[in-house]
This record gives C-alpha cells, structure tokens and sequence, in this order.
C-alpha cells in the first residue's frame, strides 16, 4: 500500500487553509511542502513561517523538501516549525555536512531523508541510507511544477530499493515529479512506497478517487 502525500505548491494559495482541510478530508495522511531558495533551484516557495502556520492548523503529517543550499544552515528552524519530515539534497553540500545535516535532523525527533536529483546516480547517496527514514527520488528537475515524468529513472528507483532493503528495509522510498494516476501505478511497480502529486492531484475533479486509486 502507498502513500500519497500532495504538494502543497498547486494549492490555491488565497484559500490554502481551505485546501489543506479538503485534503485532510479526500483521505490524504501526509503534505508535500517544497522550500526553494532561488539559488539552489531557480525559484522561491515558502519558508519557515509557512511551516509553521501549517503545524497549527493541520495534523497532516508535513513532508517538507528542503531545495535549498547549505540546509545545515537551516534544517534546526524547520524542525522547530514542525516538520515531520525532513529530506535534504545530497547535490547541497559537503558529504561531511550532508551527514552532520542528517544527524541534526534526527536530534530534534524529525525524521531525516536525503533526495537525488534526475542526473544523481543512486550510488551518491549510499552512504546515507542506513541514517535516514526517506529517500526522494526527483523524476523532474527540481524547482517547477507541472513538468513531464521522467520514466527514465526507474531503473535507479528500483536500485535504490533493493540498496535500502539491504540496510534499512523500513526506509520509505518517495517519488516527486510529474506523478498522475499512470505514472504513480509505474512507481510503485519499481519500489516507491510514496507518491507526491501536485498539479494531478489539486486539479483532479475527483480528489478522494485520486488518494484512494493511489494508495491502494
């Protein structure tokens, strides 16, 4: 059984707490927050009051991607705001802080993920696997919504869980970019176990269908 975890960022922002209601309400469990910093990513979404706000008002569990540089800078402030979890790019740092990063994470009761974007091989982050309690698996490249699947990474999303089945078979393995019905059934095909959907989900007519054909 999967998860489906909406993106927050195709919500209608002049009626987000709204949205995020009806997402609790079409069956939804988890919220997909992506943070860009416009550096890392060229563009900028959010930030740590967002966070926040959205801890008061929902008990989604909140599934906050950091696209940003440097997260170690930044991760003790998002844990603070009430992320449940927190994955960070291993492209953002030294393999050194990446580690430092992930372990912060952990010291506040947050659980850590690392993600790969599409050019990553799954190889970059195996030393991390062991420490963390999700892997993303971008199948666009980060920082726009709405943009075509990339079915050409399922051979490295299906690696990456044979990896974690090794060390950390309870790690979940989450998929982001261009997730629809279709494409979702592909990814759990190749070992996702999390599926973000963004446009696919908040523009469907039917969103507890969505959720319900998702998860099953």
């Amino acid at each position: 059984m999967a998860i489906l975890s909406p993106s927050i960022l195709s919500a209608d922002y002049m009626h987000f707490a709204e949205d995020m209601a009806q997402t609790k309400a079409d069956g939804a469990k988890w919220l997909h927050v992506d943070i860009m910093d416009g550096h890392f990513v060229p563009n900028m979404s959010f930030g740590y009051a967002w966070v926040k706000a959205m801890r008061k008002i929902t008990d989604l569990v909140l599934d906050v991607h950091l696209m940003i540089d440097t997260p170690i800078k930044y991760a003790e402030e998002f844990c603070k705001a009430g992320a449940d979890y927190l994955t960070i790019h291993v492209e953002a740092d030294t393999p050194e802080n990446i580690q430092k990063t992930l372990e912060q994470i952990r010291s506040h009761g947050v659980k850590p993920g690392i993600v790969v974007k599409p050019k990553t091989p799954a190889e970059a982050i195996a030393q991390y696997l062991p420490m963390v309690d999700l892997v993303l698996v971008m199948t666009v490249e980060p920082g726009f919504g709405g943009q075509k699947f990339m079915a050409d990474m399922m051979p490295k999303l299906k690696k990456l869980r044979q990896m974690l089945d090794e060390v950390n078979p309870q790690c979940h393995l989450e998929v982001d970019g261009g997730v629809d019905l279709t494409t979702g059934e592909v990814c759990k095909e190749n070992g996702a176990d999390v599926l973000v959907a963004g446009s696919a989900f908040f523009g469907s007519a039917d969103r507890a269908a969505f959720c319900a054909q998702i998860e099953k």
